[in-house]
């Protein structure tokens, strides 16, 4: 039975709710990342794309390519409400739905297009999504996801799409393989040097040969070009580990700012934890020399999700993993082994008044926003 799968994606999603804040950066060249040497580009606007800005791409080259683009540093509280406003409304209108990223959806409707036309029911969610939060999105329907968020890539901006079962392949067919989800850069190359760019060559292979010259995901990739995605959508997917990871603006020896640096990280990530109602049973420090050397060590602890516990934790394994007397340019924590529950107050160890204060602390947080308030241990 052909499937009525829906993919809605955000566009732009950082930029448009930049624009929602400050409504003069509309139809401006807009990027969100750092300004640094080392910055990073996060997302950008359709008008800095103009200029072949993409994210993921060094702020330095970003500049050189659009001298003249607007720069906004960008907060991540604000993105994941936003992303939550638009995942309560498919929520509520959806018989079945996965949240495949912050900003982006997979709904099927199988089965209903008898009672209501799937494309309908598509183009009124999605009107009421851009009505009710301000921001802008596209979708595509069709028979899998893989097809259906082709459809959305192909429409974007601000567009919407069907591919009918009769005419996957014709849309497909046209493409460059680039345009296939999960194509990475590496087999890109190593299939244009077969002479393999566009999907119509792509399904001409053998998938025997696929299978042999790539393995599983060669003949995985084969399959997808032939608009064959069996992957069901997914309505919950348990989260395993959060973590976070900071390059410094110039390699650094200074040990005692490091160690301030990981405190506040530390400091975030539990408060993430207590806010989704997870505890974490392992903790992992990773730093990374001037030399590009990167070390990593991990250590098991107790469950919790509380900032002293995981903060000393995380400088211990520090102290344990920097034995070199080498500039550092990144370190970065994660923390895994998740579970659901609430910390439990155990006396021997922690005194109900430093629980109170996490919960004090937590609604300073949700009133006003994550760096509201800080533990004095990570600003020593």
């Amino acid at each position: 039975m052909d499937k009525q799968i829906i993919h809605m994606d955000q566009d732009a999603f950082f930029v448009s709710v930049e624009i929602r804040k400050n409504s003069s950066l509309k139809n401006k060249p807009v990027i969100i990342g750092g300004t640094s040497d080392r910055g990073v580009v996060t997302s950008c606007s359709y008008e800095a794309r103009k200029f072949g800005v993409h994210s993921a791409m060094p702020s330095r080259m970003a500049k050189m390519l659009c001298p003249h683009a607007i720069f906004v540093k960008g907060n991540m509280d604000d993105y994941t409400k936003a992303s939550q406003e638009i995942t309560s409304i498919v929520a509520e209108k959806a018989p079945l739905f996965e949240k495949a990223s912050i900003d982006e959806h997979y709904i099927d409707l199988t089965g209903m297009e008898r009672y209501f036309g799937s494309m309908k029911f598509a183009q009124g969610l999605r009107h009421y999504i851009m009505k009710e939060t301000g921001l802008p999105i596209s979708f595509g329907l069709s028979v899998n996801k893989t097809v259906s968020k082709m459809a959305t890539n192909e429409s974007k901006p601000g567009g919407e799409r069907e591919v009918c079962p009769a005419s996957v392949q014709s849309f497909l067919n046209p493409l460059s393989i680039k345009k296939i989800p999960g194509l990475g850069s590496a087999t890109y190359v190593k299939l244009s040097e077969m002479g393999v760019r566009y999907i119509h060559k792509l399904i001409k292979i053998p998938p025997e040969m696929m299978l042999k010259v790539m393995g599983q995901p060669g003949l995985t990739l084969w399959q997808k070009a032939n608009g064959v995605d069996l992957s069901p959508i997914v309505p919950y997917r348990e989260q395993k580990s959060i973590g976070t990871q900071s390059t410094f603006a110039a390699d650094s020896m200074d040990i005692t700012a490091i160690k301030e640096l990981l405190a506040a990280m530390v400091t975030n990530l539990a408060y993430e934890l207590r806010q989704s109602c997870k505890l974490s049973a392992c903790i992992t420090v990773t730093i990374r020399y001037a030399n590009f050397e990167t070390v990593t060590k991990q250590a098991s602890i107790p469950y919790t999700s509380l900032d002293h516990v995981l903060i000393n934790k995380a400088k211990e394994l520090f102290d344990t993993v920097y034995n070199r007397r080498m500039l550092l340019r990144l370190v970065g924590v994660k923390l895994s082994h998740l579970v659901g529950g609430c910390e439990q107050i155990d006396l021997y160890s922690t005194s109900e008044k430093r629980y109170n204060l996490y919960q004090v602390m937590d609604k300073i947080r949700n009133r006003y926003g994550g760096d509201a308030v800080k533990l004095a241990s990570s600003l020593i």
